[in-house]
């Protein structure tokens, strides 16, 4: 499902405000057309991989950051093939709706890129499964609250126009050893 705009601009500002954009590297798992990965872009990172499955989407993304001349690479891949070291990680994986444990490999993937911060989307119903997989990844929850989410018709069973999700904006830090 693609990221909301409002969405999008609340994960990315937040990122940014902390420092874990401009000038870091960030990788967006789940890039889709690209919304997160080319917005960390134009507020500065470094660099930005992405990983995308979808063909149709890869290209998209790939001929916005061609075009606006970004610092941006987009994999036509799975998120389980994500490798590389990252300053920050962005996502908006699929909640699980359509195939159950869908967001848990790039759950696993945010963690094993060991990035300083992670910033994810999330049903609410995944609360306790991301939190044991963060204390698991040696991470700790920075913040956690609850977003506006409404999911629009997008399938020909969907009967309204939208619904309301319950959904999270996660922030997960890297604990630093000793």
């Amino acid at each position: 499902m693609p990221t909301p705009p409002e969405r999008a601009a609340e994960l990315l500002l937040g990122a940014w405000q902390r420092g874990d954009i401009e000038g870091r590297s960030v990788a967006d798992l789940g890039t889709g057309t690209g919304v997160l990965a080319l917005g960390a872009a134009l507020l500065g990172a470094r660099s930005v991989v992405g990983w995308e499955v979808d063909p149709a989407c890869v290209t998209v993304a790939r001929a916005y950051a061609e075009e606006w001349r970004l610092p941006v690479v987009i994999h036509r891949a799975e998120v389980r093939e994500a490798t590389g070291r990252v300053d920050t990680v962005v996502m908006n994986p699929p909640f699980g709706a359509q195939r159950e444990g869908a967001d848990r490999e790039f759950w696993a993937a945010a963690f094993r890129l060991r990035p300083r911060r992670v910033y994810g989307f999330a049903l609410e119903a995944s609360r306790s499964f991301i939190a044991r997989r963060a204390v698991e990844a040696d991470t700790r929850i920075l913040d956690l609250h609850p977003v506006p989410w409404e999911l629009p018709a997008l399938f020909p069973h969907h009967r309204a126009r939208s619904r309301p999700l319950k959904v999270d904006l996660w922030v997960l830090e890297r604990s630093e050893g000793p």
